[in-house]
């Protein structure tokens, strides 16, 4: 989850406007989630998906939407796996003696693929331009957005990385095959980051060059959140793309 005083305060403004978002009509489709619909009265507008993070749900993120460009349509959807007391997951991470912390990667793949076939359903129920997807992650929600990607490099042309690394294991077998070179990607993280470390998150380029992608890393000093320097950074390379 986003835990800065900034993004605190991105909430509130939020919920200052929730009930304006939810006045239209949310179709019941696969994933649970929350629109912003584009301010464009013509033609089909790009959609940027959301994707939270552990134990969060998707009213998180989705406190970035009216500050994200208005042709925008904004899409938050919230991770399939409730969580005790609350909060959802897309995928579960144990710790036992034997492996330590580890991530069940079988049920990360599901998520995957759900996430893969909602994306289809809410391009077709809303009529976006399914030739200008976008996918915002934050920590796990990025390391699906990566997986969706890199498994899927024809259905996405964008992606904003927050707080998250590359799990090869999560991604389809055959993805060094395909043809990654209208990918873009945007990866940022915390140099503080406590709870995925930044290490992790480095490795980053190494696996993109090699595939033609096109994309930007970059660190701020930060833990596992996003400051207001990270956000403005990408707000403008979203809107670049555009």
């Amino acid at each position: 989850m986003i835990k800065n005083k900034w993004s605190q305060q991105l909430v509130l403004i939020f919920k200052n406007g929730l009930l304006l978002f939810r006045n239209m009509t949310t179709a019941t489709l696969s994933l649970n989630h929350l629109v912003k619909p584009s301010s464009m009265k013509e033609g089909k507008p790009p959609v940027l998906f959301m994707f939270h993070g552990y134990g969060s749900n998707e009213e998180d993120l989705f406190s970035f939407a009216p500050e994200l460009q208005d042709e925008l349509c904004v899409i938050s959807v919230r991770a399939p796996y409730p969580m005790e007391p609350f909060g959802h997951a897309w995928y579960a991470i144990n710790f036992d003696a034997e492996k330590g912390k580890w991530s069940d990667d079988a049920q990360a793949i599901d998520s995957r693929e759900k996430i893969v076939k909602f994306i289809d359903e809410a391009c077709q129920t809303y009529d976006l331009d399914t030739g200008r997807i976008s996918l915002l992650g934050f920590s796990q929600g990025t390391i699906l957005s990566y997986a969706v990607a890199l498994s899927y490099p024809e259905k996405i042309k964008n992606v904003v990385a927050l707080s998250g690394y590359i799990n090869k294991n999560i991604i389809s077998g055959n993805f060094k095959e395909k043809d990654h070179r209208n990918l873009n990607i945007y990866a940022s993280h915390g140099q503080v980051d406590q709870v995925i470390p930044i290490e992790w998150a480095q490795k980053t380029p190494e696996v993109l060059k090699p595939l033609g992608i096109e994309f930007i890393f970059e660190e701020f000093p930060v833990g596992h959140g996003v400051a207001p320097q990270n956000f403005y950074s990408f707000k403008k390379w979203l809107e670049d793309k555009y």
